[in-house]
């Protein structure tokens, strides 16, 4: 990484410093094939010792060598194990792949279970599309932390300092509900629940089998540890699709657990879900299928049936590609190749059909979240299998959290 992404990311990193308070403590690790640690120990916040970590970030943040993400992950828990006082946060950002990512998710898995409730919290935020977002995720899953990622140059500088502000805002943590105790089969997509971070929605989605009760109780804990318990009403929604807008993010979340456990039945549900709502997966292809009408009497074209192009100089059927993630990019990242973030122009032929995905977005922006899931729910099926692939191909991100990002994650 190097030029605008670099420059990006530091700038980023230099506003979330600016934004730690007094009693605070943090330190820095820049990490290749070796470590390169700001201080030896936790630094305590003041304006000497955040000038010195800017200063210092200037002058190490130079990409060389290979990747090694566990070691750094150790170290970071290392410095963290007397943070008794507090609960202590790990913000990993890399724009590359390892081969033991499976490895790192089990062991980190099983050093934060032997720590306790007050095991350090694990955020993870990917840059490009050299890295592993289905590993990232898993891994911010595991340490009930934040996964965030910047796809290209223009995002990453506000994506970043947004996910930092998510992340090192808990206001409640080890969050529990007792739907278990009702309830045979009770099942949540995500490997925990994460925290809830001030003036940000939690969004936990699941299945289960049985009927749930009129209320059920969420418990977690508050900073001083101290128990809360909030009783929640449960509401039998009719009028919105909560299925078809949480499948982004059930897809995601199953995909990233069918990754780490090579599990072919998961992988079969995410295809299913992919081909209910019409959303691509890494396990499914979109595909743009061009139609025309013969030349006929105008009077008589409505009634006739489209029929696929004949030309050889057209293709009936194109597959949309770059529509999903994928698994990282292992050879990219140990060549250090620095083209994580390429900007391909599409072929012509998509150059309308993004427009319109364009067009759409703006104009999605513009209505409230709630007021756009109702009209959504109005759709016939036709509309909305159309409005879903758009949303589609312009992101890979879930249509609930765009939309609690849009309308209720911005700064103001």
């Amino acid at each position: 990484m190097q030029g605008k992404p670099l420059e990006s990311v530091k700038n980023a990193l230099s506003t979330a410093l600016s934004d730690l308070t007094q009693g605070d403590f943090f330190n820095i690790i820049a990490f290749n094939d070796e470590l390169h640690s700001f201080s030896s120990c936790l630094e305590q916040v003041n304006d000497k010792t955040i000038e010195n970590a800017i200063e210092w970030m200037n002058l190490n943040f130079v990409a060389q060598g290979g990747t090694d993400i566990m070691h750094p992950l150790s170290e970071a828990m290392t410095l963290l194990s007397n943070s008794h006082d507090a609960l202590p946060q790990i913000y990993l950002i890399t724009d590359g792949s390892v081969d033991d990512e499976r490895n790192i998710c089990h062991t980190v898995k099983t050093q934060l279970m032997s720590k306790g409730p007050k095991s350090p919290r694990i955020s993870t935020f990917g840059l490009g599309s050299y890295c592993n977002n289905y590993f990232l995720r898993m891994l911010a899953s595991i340490g009930k932390g934040h996964y965030a990622a910047a796809f290209d140059t223009g995002s990453i500088e506000d994506r970043m300092v947004q996910w930092f502000q998510k992340a090192s805002n808990t206001i409640v943590s080890n969050i529990s509900i007792d739907a278990i105790k009702h309830i045979q089969d009770f099942e949540v997509d995500s490997e925990y629940i994460p925290d809830v971070s001030a003036k940000y929605p939690l969004c936990v989605s699941g299945r289960y089998h049985g009927k749930l009760p009129e209320t059920l109780i969420a418990k977690g804990h508050l900073a001083d540890m101290s128990e809360i318990s909030i009783e929640l009403k449960v509401h039998h929604v009719k009028d919105i699709p909560l299925d078809k807008v949480l499948a982004r993010q059930q897809m995601d979340l199953l995909t990233a657990k069918a990754w780490l456990l090579e599990n072919k039945e998961l992988e079969r549900k995410v295809v299913k879900l992919s081909i209910q709502n019409s959303l691509p997966s890494e396990y499914t292809r979109m595909v743009l299928l061009q139609t025309s009408l013969d030349k006929i009497d105008p009077a008589q074209q409505a009634k006739n049936k489209p029929t696929k192009k004949s030309s050889p100089d057209e293709q009936s059927a194109m597959p949309l590609r770059g529509l999903t993630l994928g698994f990282g990019d292992v050879m990219a990242t140990r060549e250090n190749l620095t083209t994580g973030f390429g900007d391909i122009k599409p072929p012509e032929k998509f150059e309308i059909f993004d427009k319109a995905v364009g067009c759409c977005s703006r104009v999605a922006d513009c209505f409230c979240c709630m007021c756009f899931i109702k009209a959504c729910s109005k759709m016939n099926d036709q509309c909305a299998i159309v409005m879903a692939q758009a949303c589609a191909a312009l992101a890979c991100l879930g249509c609930f959290e765009c939309c609690s990002e849009l309308c209720c994650g911005g700064a103001n």
